[in-house]
């Protein structure tokens, strides 16, 4: 589809749907093919039990893609395990980037963190994708940055697919809200501090995304690509 006509079909589904609850938005993608084949593409941080939560209920079957880039915290590959057994998400993908010769030392993030992005987590995942006319994440407008404009439907620039965020008008409060009253359990390293959660070597204790690429203009990991908005604006 002209990138154009994606961008449309983005704006006409964010007036359409712009009132529709995050769990309703997920049923009409995931249970009703909306959208084509789908999958949600979740870090499993610290606030990734909502949405994985919420698809539990929904089709517990549906695809998870899941980055592990061997530089995690080993924290949430475990917390990862932790989800997927007690929400019974029966179709978690984990996806791992052969680094053989791209970054066999493992410390290409020292000194190209974008290349390392690129090759450890943008590339698996866009293979990863491939099939798919769609996916979700779980970024929300509230944690800053270029997310503050989020809208719930995107154009994907490039490849034709539409990008769901269930959450983008979510507040802090709501997460919170959520967590507590379906007893989610907490990623281990949000009590110590940690607001985001990347890859150990350039995650630090921070409020929000702060601790992320900390003293370097990064603050994406490439995964969310320029994306035509319905405004026609970069996301």
């Amino acid at each position: 589809m002209l990138q154009s006509n994606l961008a449309a079909k983005a704006e006409q589904l964010n007036l359409r749907f712009a009132c529709l609850p995050a769990e309703s938005l997920l049923k009409e993608v995931f249970a009703h093919g909306l959208l084509g084949r789908a999958a949600l593409v979740s870090s499993f941080g610290g606030e990734a039990a909502v949405l994985l939560h919420m698809l539990s209920k929904i089709a517990p079957n549906a695809p998870i893609l899941f980055i592990d880039t061997e530089l995690l915290f080993p924290e949430t590959p475990a917390y990862q395990a932790e989800l997927a057994a007690r929400f019974q998400l029966s179709n978690v993908q984990i996806l791992r980037a052969d680094t053989t010769f791209t970054d066999p030392t493992g410390r290409l993030h020292r000194s190209d963190p974008e290349a390392c992005c690129a090759v450890r987590k943008t590339a698996p995942l866009q293979a990863a994708l491939a099939p798919y006319a769609a996916w979700a994440s779980g970024r929300k407008r509230f944690q800053g940055g270029a997310r503050s404009t989020l809208e719930l439907f995107e154009a994907e620039h490039g490849t034709g697919r539409i990008k769901l965020n269930p959450l983008a008008n979510w507040s802090p409060k709501q997460i919170t809200s959520y967590f507590e009253a379906h007893d989610l359990p907490r990623h281990p390293l949000t009590a110590k501090g940690y607001g985001s959660l990347g890859c150990a070597p350039c995650t630090s204790p921070a409020k929000g995304r702060a601790g992320r690429w900390q003293d370097r203009a990064k603050t994406e990991c490439g995964i969310h690509l320029p994306a035509q908005t319905s405004k026609g604006e970069n996301a």
